[in-house]
């Protein structure tokens, strides 16, 4: 892998089996399947034979619709899927937010939880417990809750202290699922203008919403995902223009040029 690159993703196809089995008939599809018989499955190709190069310090954004793979294709990159076929080659620490407080144990405090974020992330106790007080405050929760279970936590107060962790980790390389609508306006507003910062350090960013002006605004590249496949890359513009055009027709032309 060459040492210019963050991520090297070659030949990627991920796919995996679900049950088809109507929920009238799960119990004896369980059934069967204890006594050795065969449960009708179908498999689910959610990413195909895609190979993307991915420079230190680029902002990547992924933009697709609803199953087009983006999500699996994260999760990959981050080593929580793997492969099928293919290899993802990863040069530098990852920092993750790709689904809210993943990994989260909500009987601790939130601050119990920064600080096991901060050891997921690889960061040394010293170096979590010398940043543990920036991020709380970064996370802004009312008074006292940062030292309460997390299970007494509002969505927002949650996707508050689960973006916090993710971006104060000093990632090399970031992944963002969403992450950017998290929060009411002025904690989303802070939370943009923390992805600038990190852009401007340049981090490795890679960014999957639906949220496309955020995607224009921050990214230098788009790669569009269309029921697995990459479809298109390229400037950010020239990509959400015609996505969004897709997306008010409904379906592809024949041609992606003619979009």
């Amino acid at each position: 892998m060459p040492d210019s690159l963050a991520v090297q993703i070659e030949n990627l196809s991920i796919s995996y089996k679900i049950n088809v089995e109507s929920k009238k008939t799960l119990k004896n599809a369980l059934m069967r399947a204890s006594r050795g018989e065969k449960v009708r499955t179908r498999t689910v190709e959610a990413v195909k034979n895609l190979t993307l190069d991915i420079p230190h310090g680029s902002v990547l954004g992924i933009v697709g619709a609803n199953g087009a793979g983006k999500s699996t294709l994260m999760r990959s990159i981050a080593g929580i899927l793997p492969p099928s076929e293919g290899r993802i080659s990863v040069n530098g620490k990852i920092s993750t937010l790709l689904a809210l407080g993943v990994g989260f144990n909500k009987a601790l405090s939130g601050r119990d939880n920064i600080i096991l974020g901060g050891l997921a992330a690889g960061l040394s106790r010293d170096e979590i417990e010398s940043q543990t007080d920036s991020i709380a405050e970064f996370a802004d929760l009312p008074e006292g809750f940062i030292d309460m279970p997390v299970r007494t936590y509002s969505s927002g107060m949650y996707s508050r202290v689960a973006f916090s962790v993710a971006v104060n980790m000093t990632p090399d390389i970031l992944l963002l699922d969403e992450a950017l609508s998290a929060g009411d306006a002025a904690f989303k507003e802070k939370s943009f203008n923390k992805m600038r910062q990190l852009c401007e350090e340049a981090r490795t960013i890679l960014i999957v919403s639906h949220a496309l002006s955020s995607i224009n605004e921050l990214c230098d590249q788009v790669v569009w995902l269309h029921k697995g496949q990459m479809l298109a890359s390229g400037e950010p513009g020239e990509i959400t223009e015609k996505y969004l055009k897709f997306l008010n027709v409904g379906e592809l032309p024949s041609s992606y040029e003619d979009l």
